[in-house]
């Protein structure tokens, strides 16, 4: 089992940058899969951008705009959100599934509002 707590969002005018974090309660060296799912209101939860086996993956409507990045020492995961804009704003969850063949965890959310 794995506790995730993510930090980082809040409110931010249009073309700036936020960068979210995701705090693991155990080791995420060799986890399997963990990134970030996003859902708007009144749509369905989406992943934005996910790392697995060790290499990142990202929904199309963020690249070029958003990074994921791992580090290891901290069991930490981060999203670094530039060139933010009105319709990325949602409640973002950590995600983390360690192994094939364990459950897939989530953390409570952290909202992300672009507006001016």
């Amino acid at each position: 089992q794995v506790q995730l707590v993510e930090s980082g969002g809040g409110l931010v005018q249009p073309g700036g940058s936020l960068r979210l974090s995701c705090a693991a309660s155990r080791s995420i060296f060799r986890i399997y899969r963990m990134g970030w799912y996003r859902q708007a209101p009144g749509k369905q939860r989406e992943l934005v951008a996910i790392i697995i086996n060790g290499s990142p993956n990202y929904a199309d409507s963020i690249k070029g705009r958003f990074t994921i990045s791992k580090d290891n020492t901290k069991n930490t995961v981060y999203l670094q959100m530039n060139s933010l804009k009105p319709e990325d704003t949602a409640v973002y969850y950590c995600n983390a599934r360690p192994s094939p063949l364990e459950s897939m965890y989530w953390g409570p959310g952290t909202q992300v509002t672009v507006s001016s």
